[in-house]
């Protein structure tokens, strides 16, 4: 028998009580999100540390509320630094702060912030398909979502609104700074009279990237039908309807972002061969996604990118995934993208540049 004395043993049984209680880390920042918490601290860029009592008081101006469960929440999202701490010693009364990851949950001029994705990701279906993450090594043909729900993830969406709306809020509350990184750094749209955009949704990123690049002359936004039927008008771009599976639209080069780490490798192969068809001699795929590492470690990075490769196999496709680059250069060859570049402009996102 392990001797239970010992500091290797009480690190490893710490170890898995954590790992065990782990959810409670989303949950709590679920709470905050819905309480409204960092706009409540944030107050327009003050930051200046308040009280539980203090954030209660913001939160439910008429009364209510229970100072004492916030500041538990608030203890514990601090060690996972969401929040700083300011201890009165004197007092003991407690006071918190925004660190930057707190701000990230603030809502910008636009209404944009991490916090939709958050909610997005808590969701009631969402949730009833977790405790079911063992069925996807059991039955890799049909997703937890599924088994949980009766219907794949996205078809379900489309049949409620409210989950469609903070869906598309969520995507846009992210991509906005990753794309305002990328832009910064990523000379690749150089040279293109015509951009498609596969997967554009409300045509956002689109719009980023033309305002970015005048040398574009005509954006394409390509997307569902059912979803380029309620994109705004943009100036130079042109909304189409259609299925990627099928065909896409030609351009100087093809734009996706976050598509490819839903599907499976054959469905990629044909995605991707389409936007071959779809370019000319010289013409790129741009495809931004979570890449991961080749070897595995203990790093935010690497966990976060790990953890999202598990929410895809649970939510959207068990065989859909996160790839290395060294797969990702694998199915550009099969679909017939000779050449290959990865750019990194975001510890999660990365940039992968296919050439024809």
């Amino acid at each position: 028998m392990e001797d239970e004395t010992t500091e290797g043993r009480n690190r490893s049984r710490l170890a898995i009580l954590e790992l065990a209680n782990m959810i409670s880390v989303p949950m709590s920042l679920n709470a905050i999100v819905r309480l409204n918490v960092p706009d409540a601290i944030w107050q327009g860029g003050a930051n200046t540390p308040l009280s539980a009592p203090q954030i209660i008081a913001k939160i439910f101006p008429s009364g209510g509320g229970d100072p004492e469960n916030l500041q538990r929440i608030l203890r514990m999202l601090t060690s996972y630094d969401v929040f700083s701490e300011h201890l009165d010693t004197d007092t003991t009364e407690r006071k918190y702060s925004l660190t930057e990851i707190g701000k990230t949950l603030v809502t910008d001029a636009d209404g944009l912030s991490y916090a939709s994705y958050v909610l997005q990701h808590h969701q009631e279906a969402l949730m009833r398909a977790w405790p079911l993450v063992h069925e996807a090594v059991v039955d890799p043909k049909s997703e937890p979502f599924v088994k949980a729900n009766g219907e794949p993830a996205y078809s379900y969406y489309g049949k409620k609104p409210e989950m469609n709306g903070l869906m598309q809020k969520a995507m846009s509350g992210v991509s906005v700074p990753f794309m305002k990184a990328i832009l910064e750094g990523y000379e690749g749209f150089n040279g293109v009279g015509r951009l498609v955009d596969v997967g554009g949704s409300a045509g956002d990123c689109l719009r980023m990237i033309l305002q970015k690049n005048p040398n574009i002359r005509q954006g394409i936004n390509f997307d569902l039908p059912e979803v380029v039927a309620k994109a705004p008008e943009i100036l130079g771009v042109t909304h189409v309807g259609g299925d990627m599976f099928k065909s896409i639209p030609e351009g100087d080069a093809v734009f996706m972002k976050w598509v490819l780490t839903t599907w499976t490798d054959d469905e990629c192969k044909l995605i991707m061969r389409n936007c071959w068809k779809a370019l000319p001699a010289g013409g790129k795929l741009i495809a931004c996604g979570p890449v991961l590492p080749k070897e595995s470690d203990d790093s935010h990075r690497t966990r976060a990118l790990l953890e999202g490769d598990i929410f895809v196999m649970t939510i959207y496709r068990a065989k859909g995934k996160h790839r290395t680059e060294e797969e990702f250069n694998e199915l550009g060859l099969s679909a017939g993208f000779p050449h290959f570049r990865a750019f990194h402009f975001d510890y999660f996102y990365t940039v992968l540049e296919f050439q024809k």
